[in-house]
């Protein structure tokens, strides 16, 4: 049975339950007893029957819930003529399955606004023209082509003279690199330049990305699942359950006081409480821009032991920032900007956008360039107000100001350097990186007090740029040039020390999110495989947001384990009442129902949750409706 079937039959049963009980009781105070008796019922029956058949199955995958409880108490009080009691049992535990639903159903529908976006189709030449097919009737030897913008569909060789990809959500590497004609290009990569041909060497289902498309489900069927936190008390509380009302029915010989136990120890608190606490827990991470793919994630997320981070795109931003601006001839740092990023208005190279980006921020005024002429993959020759600029990499302009390369100081692992020159003279230098998120180290420190004992950096870039990015971060450890199938055996290795929260952003992550005990994946700019993997997703992009997530988790729990353990507290003394005779089989469901209501209240609690340092929500993304 698919997620909408489901959706629909727990609402079902939940109107049917609630019908019933409303049906049965007008019928009653209008003197119709016996016709509320066949109401009450009715409005049983089905409840019963679905929750027998999910205790089967329930049993023949070896678990055992609480659910056997609530159909040992609608059982007991249809067989000994207390149809009251059984209608109000069947109505709080379709209740609580509806709430459970609906928390998930949520999540699974932001989710499919989140990846509707995805494109399915790529652009092929046939007959002098153009067509669009589905990746799947792609054939090697067909030839593509791949827009900028556009995902490398299927692995193939570049056709045209170049081509400029970012490969960062495959490899890591934070920064576009230059393919020339014949270089093999990698299904999963975007082109980050102009347009270019692609001759595809294999079909989509062989290629890099399927690959890894089935790591991920590899690592999903060996994931071993989570129980539910109210099924982990399910034992205990079915043997005292059992024993007391046995015990009743034994030393008094009457079952009722057995349908009366049965009833009050119709653990509500559990179904109940546990759903509204971590459903109020979903809805306020999500307010903050967290989405959380269920209850069983949320709890997980509230027991993490160890951090595995990605680094580009996740930990750093993902795209090159100017980090110094090194005059030569005494030109200041804004002019030298002005003139590199007025000429690079003509270019659609990412780090030319992103010198651009760069001095709009700074508002500064970028004339319009004239007489441009682009060299691909080396730099821009152009007129800004009058003057000839030209910028680009350090050997293409020194080679046409006369001036030998590498007059700079040494630059770092992983920066880039943009050479500028202005009438035939070198104004300067652009040094650009990929630096770290703001906010990182402050999270950290906070995931630290929040009980995180191991913070890990697992990348498939080099690692001397993963050392000096994470320089004074205090991580626990770095593993650099992992490829897929490394990450997530990094993280299976990790399981020896508690549960996994692994973080990522690109397709190369994915296996790894999907094998961790709960996977994040930054979904605001991120491939849509490592957000269909993910439990979470950071519908923002701010990577600080995992610390809010995880507080909210850890009190969304122990506001439910509160309740639960106040709400048991309270059906175990009403239990042993009722096996004293105290309380009939309807005034213990009243009792039960006061006991739910005030466990309801303290649930509700999670929906008032402040993490620390939050003030502002952030709860949409582009595209995505709040």
């Amino acid at each position: 049975m698919d997620h909408s079937q489901t959706d629909r039959l727990k609402t079902l049963l939940l109107v049917i339950a609630l019908a019933g009980l409303v049906t049965g009781l007008g019928l009653h105070f209008s003197g119709r007893t016996d016709h509320a008796q066949t109401a009450w019922f009715a409005g049983v029956v089905p409840v019963l029957a679905a929750l027998v058949v999910e205790i089967i199955r329930s049993l023949a995958r070896g678990e055992v819930g609480l659910d056997i409880v609530a159909a040992l108490s609608m059982s007991a009080a249809l067989t000994f003529g207390e149809t009251l009691a059984a209608a109000v049992v069947a109505v709080m535990y379709s209740g609580g399955t509806f709430l459970e639903n609906f928390a998930e159903g949520r999540a699974r529908r932001e989710m499919r606004d989140l990846l509707s976006r995805v494109p399915r189709t790529a652009t092929r030449h046939r007959n002098g023209g153009l067509e669009e097919v589905a990746l799947e009737d792609i054939a090697p030897g067909d030839r593509l082509l791949i827009r900028q913008g556009d995902v490398v569909p299927v692995d193939g060789r570049i056709a045209s003279a170049a081509a400029f990809v970012d490969t960062s959500a495959l490899t890591g590497e934070s920064l576009p690199v230059r393919l020339d004609r014949g270089s093999e290009a990698m299904s999963g990569s975007t082109n980050a330049g102009d347009a270019f041909d692609l001759e595809a060497t294999r079909e989509a289902k062989d290629s890099t990305y399927a690959g890894i498309v089935r790591l991920v489900e590899a690592a999903q069927a060996s994931k071993a699942p989570m129980a539910r936190l109210a099924d982990r008390w399910s034992l205990g509380f079915l043997a005292v359950t059992v024993a007391i009302a046995f015990a009743a029915w034994w030393f008094t010989g009457d079952p009722i006081r057995a349908v009366a136990v049965l009833v009050v120890a119709t653990p509500c608190p559990l179904i109940l409480a546990v759903p509204v606490a971590l459903v109020a827990g979903l809805s306020r991470a999500a307010h903050f821009g967290v989405l959380v793919k269920g209850a069983k994630p949320l709890e997980a997320m509230a027991r993490i032991r160890t951090l595995i981070l990605d680094k580009t795109g996740t930990l750093t931003d993902g795209r090159p920032q100017i980090v110094s601006i090194d005059s030569h001839d005494g030109m200041g740092a804004d002019d030298i900007l002005r003139y590199a990023a007025a000429l690079d208005q003509a270019s659609k190279h990412p780090v030319a956008q992103a010198i651009v980006a760069a001095a709009r921020d700074r508002g500064l005024t970028l004339p319009i360039p004239e007489d441009v002429a682009e060299i691909p993959g080396e730099g821009v020759i152009g007129f800004i107000d009058g003057r000839q600029v030209i910028v680009g990499g350090d050997g293409f302009v020194a080679g046409r100001v006369g001036r030998l390369s590498g007059d700079h100081p040494e630059l770092a692992a992983g920066s880039v350097m943009v050479a500028v020159a202005v009438e035939g003279r070198l104004a300067g230098h652009l040094v650009m990186s990929d630096p770290l998120r703001e906010g990182a180290a402050e999270m950290l420190a906070s995931l630290r007090r929040q009980g995180v004992a191991r913070i890990l950096l697992a990348t498939g870039d080099r690692a001397e740029v993963a050392e000096r990015v994470t320089e004074g971060l205090g991580l626990d450890g770095i593993r650099a040039g992992l490829s897929p199938d490394e990450k997530v055996l990094l993280v299976l290795t990790e399981h020896k020390n508690g549960p996994v929260m692994m973080v990522g952003d690109g397709v190369n992550d994915a296996p790894a999110l999907a094998a961790a005990d709960v996977g994040v994946a930054m979904g605001a700019r991120g491939a849509a495989a490592s957000a269909e993997a993910a439990d979470v997703v950071l519908l923002v992009d701010r990577v600080d947001r995992i610390a809010p997530g995880i507080e909210i988790a850890r009190r969304s729990r122990r506001i439910a384990l509160e309740s639960v353990v106040a709400g048991i507290g309270l059906s175990v003394l009403g239990m042993i009442a009722a096996a004293f005779g105290y309380l009939t089989p309807v005034q213990g469901a009243l009792l039960q129902e006061a006991i739910d209501v005030a466990v309801i209240l303290n649930a509700l609690r999670a929906l008032r949750i402040s993490p620390a340092g939050l003030t502002a929500p952030l709860t949409r993304i582009e595209g995505i409706p709040a």
